[in-house]
């Protein structure tokens, strides 16, 4: 982004993120954690931005390596909610600050926006998480107009759990909230959980618009499910299949403002695509 902030050698903040939508923040105001869990999927879950190397790998989350984090010494640790039941080990070697996102009674961008600023503060980046968030306002600004400019149909966003089931996005969730943020109609009108989606049977998506643009969110599960399911009558039958599908890459589900504003910047590039 202009005027990125200068991004710290890993290991000079001292701080170990058990998240990695608290990560990918930590990295858009210029700072890279210690450790993270789980680094080594950090290519096939998050993708962007890249993970600078030095970066140590304490495990995943069920299985945190309390040994090696540890030997790191680190000034601050950064978890959520739902990693509580390890609060009292983890305390025991640094503090420990919850940062929450995804909960009851509130959109989980707005949420990201507040925790990006308190995260900033606490990492003495205040200044440059301001700076992000304004460099994310004016990319949604942009994406909107971009948007607005297609006419574009309602989007039904999903990604397949098998054959005959997936996840539908929508609701508080994050891929909802880039979608209201750049003037996108969302397809799905049903529940969806503060997580930001609702499983559903596929016969289901012939509740939606006929005019629904349907997009698949990588990685396909199973890998060959599309072509599988171009030997389905029910799958064959909906009118948005016959027209058109776009997959985009994966964007982390559960992230924050960075990882917005790139399922944002996915979704008006496909509807370009389909629109030309």
């Amino acid at each position: 982004m202009t005027g990125a902030p200068t991004i710290t050698r890993a290991g000079d903040s001292g701080v170990v993120s058990l998240d990695y939508g608290l990560a990918s923040t930590m990295l858009a105001v210029g700072s890279v954690p210690r450790a993270i869990a789980a680094l080594r999927n950090w290519p096939e879950w998050v993708v962007e931005p890249a993970m600078p190397p030095g970066v140590v790998d304490i495990g995943t989350t069920s299985e945190i390596n309390l040994e090696v984090l540890t030997s790191l010494r680190p000034s601050l640790i950064l978890s959520t909610p739902f990693l509580a039941a390890l609060d009292d080990k983890l305390a025991r070697i640094a503090p420990v600050e919850t940062f929450t996102v995804y909960a009851e009674n509130g959109d989980a961008l707005d949420r990201s926006y507040a925790e990006t600023l308190r995260l900033g503060a606490m990492i003495g980046r205040r200044q440059e998480a301001e700076a992000f968030l304004a460099h994310a306002d004016a990319r949604f600004g942009q994406l909107r107009e971009r948007a607005r400019s297609l006419s574009a149909p309602p989007v039904a966003v999903i990604n397949f759990i098998d054959q005959r089931h997936a996840r539908i996005y929508g609701g508080p969730g994050l891929y909802g909230g880039a979608m209201r943020r750049i003037g996108l109609e969302n397809a799905w009108k049903g529940e969806a959980s503060y997580w930001g989606f609702q499983t559903i049977g596929l016969e289901q998506l012939a509740e939606l618009d006929e005019e629904t643009h349907l997009v698949v969110v990588s990685p396909l599960f199973p890998p060959d499910v599309l072509t599988r399911l171009s030997e389905s009558p029910l799958w064959t039958s909906l009118p948005f299949v016959r027209r058109r599908i776009s997959v985009v890459p994966g964007v982390l589900m559960f992230g924050m403002v960075q990882e917005a504003l790139r399922f944002a910047t996915l979704m008006v590039d496909v509807l370009e695509t389909a629109a030309r």
